[in-house]
């Protein structure tokens, strides 16, 4: 891909404003989602600046040396990779995530989780929480950093998740509240449940819930680059999710919470399970930013 001038242009200087219009304009043609902004994330990492600098550079040329990083990323993002993974790094929460490729890249519906936890702990003191399938920690975190007082253990499987998620941790600041382990879900657990007085006060979790079938059809962004390990969720969706509600009363305490992500037209099926098991007293789901049922929130029983 070359980056030339726009026809009819007297002044051939490529200034920060007419690279972000023509990137804008380029990826809007590529059908990306949010040109604009991406044109934007690209052009910042390209210049090693932040966002806000642009426009106070609005006018300044960009030497070649930026160019053709710029081309090379704007190429590679118009090819299908995504931003995150192009510029190593991910904002959440009001947080910025470093990323790589080959670990989930956190999405903005998943604050919906954060804000949900946030609201029902905050009559906990000192508050424990159990997170599973991590992967950038990003959930873990945001947790953290809102509340000081949070003892935080984080569940993941793959190895490059959980390094990425230790060196969130560090950068973060967190290590005194979150403590990562390494396992397939509750298996990461030396013994079968916790005891009464180290069941957790929070299970939150935004696991694998794409039907197996559906994984060809995603938009090629997520299925050519992201992990289907941290996107397969079997047959119908629910693989991952039925253990965490099986095996999850186990390890919260009476009328603690346990809150999931997922796929909204998998919510009603999810509430049916949990109902007819019989172990939760409160069954609920609640929206995300767009108004689309997101997560499913359930209370333990008291006994």
């Amino acid at each position: 891909m070359e980056i030339s001038p726009p026809e009819n242009q007297n002044d051939p200087i490529w200034t920060v404003q007419k690279i972000l219009n023509w990137t804008t304009g380029y990826l809007q043609k590529q059908n990306c989602e949010s040109p604009r902004l991406e044109s934007e994330v690209l052009l910042a990492h390209a210049r090693g600046c932040q966002r806000i600098e642009l426009y106070t550079d609005f006018n300044n040329p960009v030497d070649e040396q930026v160019r053709s990083k710029m081309r090379n990323l704007v190429k590679r993002r118009a090819q299908g990779e995504p931003v995150a993974y192009l510029v190593g790094h991910r904002e959440f929460f009001s947080l910025d995530f470093h990323l790589v490729p080959g670990v989930f890249i956190p999405r903005p519906e998943t604050e919906t989780l954060v804000l949900e936890a946030i609201e029902k702990l905050k009559p906990i003191k000192s508050p424990r929480i159990l997170e599973l399938c991590i992967g950038s920690g990003c959930i873990s975190i945001s947790l953290a950093v809102q509340r000081e007082d949070a003892e935080i253990t984080a569940v993941e499987l793959h190895p490059l998740a959980f390094e990425t998620t230790l060196k969130n941790i560090d950068r973060h600041h967190v290590s005194q509240s979150v403590k990562v382990l390494r396992g397939d879900l509750f298996d990461a657990f030396a013994e079968p449940a916790p005891a009464d007085s180290q069941k957790y006060d929070l299970l939150i979790s935004n696991p694998p819930y794409i039907r197996t079938d559906e994984i060809a059809g995603l938009d090629s962004d997520i299925r050519d680059f992201e992990p289907h390990a941290a996107l397969d969720g079997g047959e119908d969706g629910l693989d991952i999710i039925r253990k965490i509600l099986e095996q999850g009363p186990d390890y919260i305490k009476p009328d603690g919470w346990c809150m999931l992500e997922m796929d909204p037209a998998q919510i009603s099926a999810c509430l049916e399970i949990a109902k007819t098991s019989g172990n939760w007293s409160l069954c609920e789901s609640c929206k995300d930013m767009n108004g689309e049922e997101r997560c499913v929130i359930l209370q333990r029983n008291s006994h």
